[in-house]
């Protein structure tokens, strides 16, 4: 008996420098155990997510889509992603968050496969909402996991890490999108369906290995030693304590306002997002450029939104400023699109995008730092899914708007200034938020 609690009254002398050493070592761990994992996760979502805009360079003659269908077809997936947000997550917070990320990323690999089966407009619908359904839940409940395991000052950089997928995604996958459409005929498959087929069963692999890497809490993660586990343990649970996050239950985070403001925020940012990221390779040969040099210039404003995105980030961490840097990034986003309109030359014109993106996709790391702090437990995983779910609903609005759009005024102006209006409302919506948080 005296020797088993040697080892526990020895950790609790360890001196408070030792404890913050272990403190770093563990996050340190924590980070290049658990980031690279998830990370790749989000970039193979959003690939699944954003690649159907290069498979309309050609699948839209094939399958005789309008551009009003096609941005039905592309929205409708989160559509389905929204109606399912909530019950997954809750999902998430009952079985475990490994096992239940794991599932959606093999879900959805085999959903993101299956839209090589479309034959036209309605198929093409068919498996965008089987896409949305088996996705659903997976970035929120990435946030929600992320929480379990990183103290507040370090999140927005470890958001900003995960979050960097969106725009490294896009930066890879646009040559690789435009490259694995070269290979049409191959045995008797279009480009388009290649490109769905290779670009999606990753997922699936990736689902696997998330089972055997990952833990749900540091208290359960053995590539730790116990002094590790120990100290990680008791910084969450101070930084608990210091942010009050005073919500644990679901319901009552469905009455707190704070959420259906964030909800907002996220559905304006996400619109913006999406709706240039669906259509940016549709807009951008519309100068007249070829299909595989659209694929490399869509990457270049995803290149900039990846390295500012992290500077900023940073920035944020050190400042705690992150009600200001949210309504900074909204304001950016909205003014880069109004700005994007302005000009007919691809150069200037593709300027403005970058801008445009790095401020919807740098709120998007700044945003999902707020909700833990008024919420925690069963509230924090049903409250973000919910936010989530209202934002995401934004990347049915957008991408559908600027089609429609597109199709009743034969120009994507119109849909860049629906989408800036609606940035110009997040904006005066963050600063709102200071009614309702105490710092900013």
């Amino acid at each position: 008996m005296q020797h088993t609690a040697q080892p526990d009254m020895d950790r609790l002398a360890t001196a408070p420098a030792d404890l913050a050493e272990l403190e770093r070592s563990a996050i340190r761990k924590a980070g290049w155990r658990l980031i690279p994992i998830v990370a790749l996760g989000y970039f193979l979502a959003y690939l699944d997510r954003t690649s159907v805009g290069f498979g309309a360079l050609t699948m839209l003659k094939q399958l005789q889509m309008t551009a009003t269908e096609f941005g039905l077809g592309a929205g409708l997936m989160f559509a389905a992603y929204c109606l399912c947000e909530v019950p997954s997550n809750l999902g998430l917070y009952r079985y475990g968050a490994c096992k239940w990320i794991a599932r959606i990323m093999i879900s959805w690999g085999l959903a993101a496969a299956a839209t090589a089966l479309a034959v036209g407009p309605n198929s093409f619908y068919l498996t965008r909402i089987v896409l949305g359904i088996a996705e659903a839940g997976f970035f929120p409940g990435v946030i929600y996991y992320l929480t379990l395991w990183f103290p507040t000052p370090y999140r927005t950089r470890v958001l900003a890490w995960f979050t960097v997928s969106t725009p490294l995604s896009s930066f890879i996958g646009g040559p690789l999108s435009v490259s694995l459409l070269h290979l049409h005929g191959l045995l008797g498959l279009a480009g388009w369906q290649w490109m769905f087929i290779v670009e999606g069963l990753p997922a699936c692999v990736l689902g696997i290995v998330t089972l055997y890497l990952l833990t749900d809490r540091p208290r359960d993660a053995k590539w730790l030693s116990a002094g590790e586990r120990d100290a990680l343990e008791r910084a969450l649970a101070r930084d608990a304590k210091v942010n009050h996050a005073p919500t644990h239950a679901f319901l009552p985070a469905l009455r707190d306002p704070r959420v259906y403001i964030l909800g907002l925020i996220s559905f304006s940012f996400t619109m913006g997002s999406y709706g240039v990221a669906i259509w940016l390779p549709q807009i951008l040969k519309g100068h007249g450029i070829s299909i595989t040099m659209t694929g490399w210039l869509s990457a270049i404003p995803y290149f900039f939104a990846s390295v500012l995105m992290l500077v900023w980030a940073a920035h944020v961490d050190r400042t705690g400023k992150r009600i200001l840097n949210l309504t900074l990034t909204c304001l950016l986003g909205a003014l880069a699109l109004i700005f994007s309109i302005l000009f007919a030359q691809l150069l200037p014109a593709l300027v403005c995008i970058s801008f445009a993106l790095i401020g919807t996709i740098t709120a998007r790391t700044v945003f999902f730092t707020i909700p833990s702090r008024f919420l925690s437990g069963r509230a924090a995983a049903g409250g973000i899914a919910l936010i989530n779910c209202i934002g995401a609903f934004g990347g049915f609005v957008g991408p559908y708007l600027v089609g429609f759009l597109k199709d009743k005024t034969g120009s994507f102006s119109a849909g860049m200034i629906g989408m800036a209006v609606v940035l110009f409302v997040a904006t005066g919506l963050s600063v709102s938020l200071r009614a309702f948080m105490k710092d900013g």
